[in-house]
């Protein structure tokens, strides 16, 4: 499936992209390591405490060599363990965003040039994770490294999610896909054992004898009982439009944006451009009445924007960039922090435009409220980190929500739209390749239903909840109202038996004449929770660490459960 976006929020990103890598005769000696390991067991030949570190990755050769001299240490810290996998892997990066310049030079054709260009801006993305990363785990006091754990997850998972979006990219070419791939291993596989390190901290701390503290939610935050519980838009509670309508009150924008010149800027892109080096708190942006025809992108530097317009059928992004037209998805279409409140964003491709995203998100923390995100195929693209929606609208046919990030749609209105020709609708593709990436699409407290146009043929054109687009896909709809169109199956194959044992479906609590689960799939992959329990976990407190940072985002939430 090649993904394509509209509007983009990079750290916060607007617009969709693809990535690409290196050739494999110039590429750094790749390890012999798979997940079938070899016969010999590479942990058998080391010290203990390499052992202890390197017992939960996948690629255990590739790990005990990125450890470099910590291998014959005995008195190193495990925190000195942890920054040299890291070190590591930042530096196999590193190597493969120069060699994607020597690719570069030789490809054919617009599309492959264009494939390699996202490959190279996705590796500059996940060289920032890794420092990040790096970075943390430095400036943490040993006793204290698992309040870093969520963040190191996270920032690790994106980095994984970079480098399958560039092979996806170059899904076009099988030549410069494989050399891609070839190029990209060693760093896959580094990003992947870092990943595994950090998720098994306490037991790599245990073995070498050392205590760590972990500060846990409060029983009020895992319950959620902090934040509003109203819904939006037309069926929103009056607590919730108070709300909405109050946060940022009174304060002056730092920039406005009006088509008819009576803001400081007729385009939003212009008022992106005049954001302030190295500016602190948050940048307002107040984009009034219209509709702006432009491919707007909130790039990396520019973090804590909150972006708010008249409504969102009255301030509207737009524009028709397709897979059709030969963009990639990283070309159609959120810094860190980014807020959009009451705003619209559309992709006018139609389904013949094919992948067509309207937005594209992989900005940490972000979130949106009271918006529309209105496609065909592929409109939201929740690319990577942690993302927040609420009360929004949110329209398409085939994979409309997808992506790697972690993401809570809560109190939405999901419209499942008429598809192209031969066409079946599925809500959600999530795209998780690593089963210890900490992401996920969670559907909260949403309405399912069919447009308008749609729903006289509803019965005879199939509708799923959704289907694996990667191996470890996970999806959970919970506490959700149905219309009757969902199929009594529920979701959808993606091809034969592709990723049926090892995906992660669940659905929780949910009501509504489509949501029966007595004719559900029967995969591995997939079950109906019963225990609340088991549930909890996939709020937004805990999935999104939302206790720490929703509360900035001035939009209305529910940390636990809906009802």
């Amino acid at each position: 499936m090649n993904k394509l976006v509209l509007f983009a929020v990079a750290g916060v990103a607007v617009v969709g992209a693809v990535i690409g890598l290196l050739s494999s005769d110039v590429v750094h000696k790749k390890s012999s390591s798979t997940k079938a390991e070899s016969k010999s067991d590479p942990l058998a030949y080391t010290s203990k405490p390499v052992a202890s570190v390197c017992h939960s990755t996948d690629y255990k050769e590739a790990c005990v060599n990125s450890l470099g001299i910590l291998v014959n240490n005995q008195t190193a810290s495990p925190k000195e363990f942890i920054q040299a996998a890291l070190d590591s892997t930042l530096k196999e990066v590193k190597l493969a965003l120069d060699r994607s310049g020597i690719i570069g030079k030789s490809v054919k054709g617009p599309q492959e040039k264009m494939a390699v260009d996202d490959c190279q801006s996705l590796l500059n993305f996940a060289s920032d994770e890794l420092e990040n990363s790096l970075s943390s785990v430095g400036n943490t006091d040993l006793h204290k490294m698992r309040d870093r754990e969520a963040e190191l997850r996270n920032w690790l998972s994106a980095a994984i999610a970079y480098h399958q979006t560039c092979i996806d990219g170059c899904a076009n070419s099988r030549e410069l896909n494989e050399t891609m791939s070839n190029g990209l291993m060693n760093a896959t596989q580094l990003t992947s054992n870092a990943l595994a390190i950090v998720s098994t901290m306490q037991d790599i701390f245990k073995s070498f004898n050392v205590s760590v503290n972990k500060t846990e939610p409060t029983r009020r935050q895992l319950e959620g009982l902090e934040g509003d519980k109203a819904g939006y838009p037309s069926w929103l509670s009056s607590a919730d439009r108070k709300l909405l309508a109050s946060d940022y009150a009174g304060r002056t924008p730092n920039a406005v944006v009006a088509q008819d010149g009576s803001g400081q800027y007729k385009t939003i892109n212009e008022a992106l451009a005049a954001y302030p080096k190295n500016h602190q708190g948050r940048f307002v942006i107040y984009v009034k009445a219209g509709t702006y025809n432009e491919y707007v992108t909130v790039t990396k530097d520019q973090v804590n924007v909150y972006m708010y317009g008249d409504g969102p059928r009255k301030t509207m992004v737009t524009g028709n960039k397709s897979n059709a037209k030969g963009i990639s998805t990283m070309q159609t279409a959120v810094g860190a922090g980014f807020v959009a409140k009451s705003m619209g964003f559309q992709n006018t491709a139609g389904p013949d435009g094919h992948q067509a995203v309207a937005l594209r998100s992989q900005s940490d923390m972000s979130a949106f409220y009271n918006c529309r995100i209105d496609g065909y195929q592929d409109t939201l693209y929740t690319q990577t980190h942690r993302q927040f929606y609420r009360n929004c609208v949110i329209s398409g046919t085939v994979d409309f929500i997808f992506g790697d990030g972690a993401v809570v749609i809560q109190n939405c209105l999901i419209i499942v739209r008429m598809p192209g020709p031969s066409q079946k609708n599925t809500i959600t593709a999530q795209g998780r390749t690593d089963k210890r990436e900490p992401t996920g699409i969670v559907i909260q407290n949403c309405r399912i239903v069919p447009e308008q146009k749609l729903f006289p043929q509803r019965f005879q054109i199939q509708t799923f909840l959704g289907r694996p687009w990667k191996q470890y896909s996970m999806t959970l709809i919970m506490e959700s109202t149905l219309a009757d169109f969902i199929q009594p199956a529920g979701w959808m194959p993606w091809q034969g038996s592709f990723a049926l044992d090892t995906l992660f479906y669940r659905e929780y609590a949910n009501r509504g004449p489509g949501s029966g689960t007595t004719q559900r799939v029967n995969w591995r992959g997939y079950k109906v929770i019963t225990d609340k329990n088991e549930a909890q976990p996939y709020t937004a407190g805990p999935f999104l660490q939302g206790d720490q940072w929703l509360q900035g985002t001035g939009a209305p939430f529910v940390l636990g459960f809906a009802h």
